[in-house]
């Protein structure tokens, strides 16, 4: 039983690193094949995009948790 943890974890790592670098090697083509402005224009939307929902989620929460009537005061 003491193998398990191993075994998974090992196939855990390698899966993961393989996973990497497909993401990694694919962005770099479509950089060169889409051209830098326009990977720099998409990542820019995607960043604005989780910065926009990131926000959204913690106005929620808050709202959600005052009207729950939890304390949230230091």
């Amino acid at each position: 039983m003491d193998w398990v943890p191993i075994a998974f974890g090992t196939f855990k790592v390698v899966a993961l690193v393989t996973a990497m670098f497909f993401a990694i090697k694919w962005h770099y083509d479509q950089g060169e094949k889409l051209g830098r402005q326009a990977v720099l224009r998409a990542g820019i939307k995607i960043t604005a995009g989780f910065v926009f929902a990131l926000t959204g989620v913690g106005l929620l929460v808050l709202v959600l948790s005052r009207m729950l009537g939890l304390d949230l005061s230091y």
